[in-house]
């Protein structure tokens, strides 16, 4: 949970840049924090909040963020929507779509139908909370009749401004795919940055589209190692910080506990009042290398994305990739590769010429790559389209709400994926 002086600082940038984001029973909160309550980023002020604590508690992913939702629609006259990360504002939405007509009628009852990871005295207690609202049901009914293009502000027309607390790295691809469609018209704001387990930084800028971090110094001792040197780095400290250079995260959270390197690169975008302000840029667990050859997770996407305009049609949804060692012998006889698991709309199937498009952006973008592949070392990368929601079964399977992998190094994991292949 955020310290009292973080979140202190988070509702003053709030309330400053949306003055009725505040009011009380004004937020609904869409986070999932498996066996116990995470403090929302309000948490000081509990009121805020229309959304009870122990659905996010709830040992279901699907669950906890169904139940949410349903509360969340009761309220017509919220201001904030806020989520723990962005992938689970998406796949809320993406219930919304789906169950409409079931929270219609649960809206005009008052009751909360048995569903799968919802106790039997859990759901009472909460159903408790819950009275028969007809008319909220019909404008529900009507809003998703029509069709879901900016259904966020038509469900909500006060809403002022989406929360997300996490919304960097593999977070951006959901918060890009919201602003364009469901989230149409809505100013984001992420407020936090945390890292192995640590709030490290606080945005003060909530008008900004790019999120800045202004690292606090007091929060935990943070040591950065210098990207791209010369010879061996050593690390430098918060006032030996240059701006525009990239340095790798080294954290000790609080006394006594392990120093440790987060694998988070972060760029010196400026400073204020001496404090530096930070942006994220890649995590390095995150970087694809099967011969050395280093593909950072952001730069394979921008990749993704230009070939994805190379495909008349098609959306992206949701990607995974997976270094051909992790599939041992299933992979076949051949080079070490790549093989990514994608999500699409518009299109169900794909060419053995649109596939290698893909692959072939890879070797423009990145020359190392285009060497090995040249020379053999690096077999043709291989492309798996998967059905509906996989990605969403993929993250209730992850068990803990953490940013999605582009990169998977688990076997289970891999197997659902395997087992959802479509094409």
């Amino acid at each position: 949970s955020p310290p009292p002086q973080g979140s202190l600082l988070y509702l003053d940038a709030l309330g400053a840049a949306f003055p009725r984001a505040l009011a009380c029973r004004g937020t609904a909160l869409l986070h999932w924090s498996p066996g116990c309550p995470r403090a929302p980023a309000g948490w000081p002020l509990p009121t805020l909040y229309c959304t009870p604590a122990a659905a996010a508690a709830l040992p279901s992913r699907a669950a906890a963020l169904r139940v949410q939702l349903l509360f969340a629609l009761r309220q017509r006259a919220l201001h904030v929507l806020e989520a723990g990360l962005a992938a689970e504002l998406h796949d809320a939405l993406v219930a919304l779509r789906t169950e409409w007509p079931q929270l219609a009628q649960e809206l005009a009852l008052g009751r909360l139908s048995p569903q799968p990871g919802l106790p039997e005295g859990v759901r009472d207690q909460l159903q408790a909370l819950l009275t028969p609202d007809a008319a909220r049901a019909a404008e529900l009914r009507a809003e998703c009749a029509r069709d879901f293009k900016g259904i966020v502000l038509r469900l909500w027309p006060q809403l002022e401004v989406v929360v997300v607390r996490t919304a960097h790295g593999a977070e951006r691809l959901y918060c890009d795919s919201l602003r364009q469609a469901d989230c149409q018209g809505l100013p984001f704001y992420c407020p936090f940055y945390q890292a192995a387990g640590a709030l490290l930084g606080v945005n003060l800028w909530p008008a900004e589209p790019t999120p800045q971090f202004l690292l606090c110094p007091d929060w935990a001792f943070c040591e950065f190692l210098p990207c791209l040197a010369s010879k061996e780095p050593q690390t430098v400290l918060l006032d030996e910080l240059w701006e525009g250079r990239e340095y790798g995260l080294v954290v000790t959270a609080q006394p006594g506990e392990y120093r440790c390197r987060t694998g988070e690169v972060l760029k010196v975008t400026g400073f204020h009042k001496q404090c530096p302000m930070v942006e994220p840029v890649r995590r390095e667990s995150q970087t694809l290398s099967v011969r050395g050859e280093s593909i950072p997770e952001e730069q394979f996407c921008q990749s993704l994305c230009r070939t994805l305009r190379m495909w008349p049609g098609a959306r992206l949804i949701d990607y995974v990739c997976v270094e051909s060692s992790l599939l041992g012998d299933s992979s076949g006889p051949c080079a070490p590769h790549y093989e990514v698991f994608m999500e699409l709309q518009g299109l169900r199937d794909l060419s053995e010429g649109q596939r290698y498009k893909l692959d072939q952006c890879l070797q423009e973008d990145f020359p190392i790559y285009k060497s090995f592949r040249f020379k053999g070392s690096i077999g043709p990368l291989r492309l798996h389209l998967v059905r509906p929601r996989t990605f969403t079964q993929l993250r209730e399977a992850l068990c803990s709400p953490m940013p999605m992998p582009r990169v998977l190094h688990e076997e289970q994991l891999l197997w659902l994926l395997q087992g959802s292949v479509i094409s």
